[in-house]
């Protein structure tokens, strides 16, 4: 026993020293798998399945001769490029290529809201949906339509046998928008002719939205079917609907307060308005701009068509005296926008010039959106133009 007894103390003893001796060892190995474990785990969450999966885009751009535009899910933008060719050779293939395209796609209706057309392929795309069958209706500016000296399109389209309302009155019907089958409008500020589409800077935005249809629809249904034009509207002329995650207001003037429902776009403003325009003759907007840079600090800049930008009634001077960044526009032809972009997330665009003749006498459209990928687009088109815009020279204007 005492022979036994040693034996297995010996042998206790020997087993012992080799699992301290192998302790580090394995404590070492257990660690090293732990922390391998840990690390995979933790690349599992940071990098999950979906992150190695491309996105779908937001929108697909496309290129046109003097222009661009942007395809969305239930949306299109588009924005002419005009340089300072005079070379009417060269003006084909721009945006209005798209828009004849949306007309030959046309089977059953077009109503056209119209204020200039000369634009040849849009005239004979608008000849061939009438020759097809399409039913077209067609309401129209009298000065800048039927009634102009130079241009006969509409003229033509008239005894052509297409039905046409013009307006008969001093105040302009100034809107510039199809709706087409009933599915699909176009609006903006493009007017359908030459000088809009190649040498003019110029927005389309198109939705496929059947509140926007019904909307933009009552309102042509109003000056075609009751000639109700200008103050004699009898419409509310503000709708609201929301249209792919976006929020969407639009106001139809003069029945509605165009110049309230941009103060109030306006005095939501917490970072930034920029704007680029035609004409900005509006008292209260640039006040209302004013008043909401002074309470929010917020980066107020604004491009301006160099032509009258600082006449007696511009309101250039009194908002670069005030302390706004301005530029004049380097198009050696019209800069024709008449946009707004607040926060880079909601934009203004349409027919609405900032003018008291807009506010208070023509037939406008203004449409309010509020989408962030909607919004940098004219952001970005706000920044190109920008950039080739020149500053104002040191005496252009005398703050007193």
């Amino acid at each position: 026993m005492n022979c036994h007894g040693r034996y297995w103390r010996k042998t206790g003893r020997a087993l012992r020293t080799l699992v301290l001796g192998f302790f580090p060892l394995i404590m070492t190995l257990a660690l090293a798998m732990r922390a391998a474990h840990q690390e995979s785990a933790a690349s599992l969450i940071l990098a999950p399945e979906s992150a190695s999966k491309p996105q779908p885009a937001a929108y697909r751009e496309v290129q046109f001769n003097f222009g661009r535009g942007y395809i969305g899910d239930g949306w299109q933008l588009y924005f002419t490029e005009p340089d300072a060719s005079a070379d009417r050779e060269r003006y084909q293939g721009g945006i209005e290529t798209a828009l004849v395209e949306a007309i030959d796609s046309a089977r059953e209706s077009l109503d056209i809201a119209v204020f200039e057309l000369n634009s040849a392929p849009i005239f004979r795309a608008i000849l061939a949906a009438h020759q097809r069958g399409v039913a077209l209706r067609i309401v129209a500016d009298d000065d800048h339509g039927l009634l102009d000296g130079k241009d006969d399109a509409l003229r033509q389209l008239r005894a052509a046998g297409i039905p046409l309302v013009d307006d008969g009155r001093s105040g302009l019907m100034h809107n510039k928008f199809m709706i087409l089958d009933g599915r699909t409008v176009w609006t903006g500020s493009w007017n359908y002719t030459v000088n809009g589409a190649y040498r003019n800077n110029n927005n389309a935005l198109v939705l496929d939205s059947a509140p926007a249809v019904l909307a933009y629809q009552a309102e042509f249904d109003e000056m075609f079917e009751r000639h109700e034009f200008g103050a004699r509207s009898t419409d509310d002329g503000i709708v609201a609907f929301t249209h792919m995650d976006g929020e969407f207001k639009l106001i139809f003037g003069p029945e509605a307060d165009e110049v309230a429902a941009l103060n109030a776009e306006i005095a939501q403003a917490q970072r930034s308005i920029h704007f680029m325009t035609f004409v900005f003759s509006l008292d209260a907007l640039a006040e209302a701009m004013l008043r909401q840079s002074a309470r929010e600090d917020l980066d107020l800049r604004g491009i301006f068509e160099r032509r009258n930008s600082i006449a007696s009634w511009s309101q250039l001077p009194a908002l670069h005296c005030a302390g706004a960044e301005l530029r004049q526009d380097g198009n050696p032809y019209t800069l024709h926008h008449k946009v707004i972009i607040i926060d880079q997330d909601t934009v203004i665009t349409g027919s609405f010039n900032f003018s008291n003749n807009a506010a208070k006498s023509n037939d406008e459209n203004i449409l309010i959106i509020r989408n962030a990928t909607i919004a940098e687009l004219y952001l970005d088109e706000w920044r190109r133009l920008w950039d080739g815009a020149t500053e104002l020279a040191p005496d252009a204007v005398a703050c007193g």
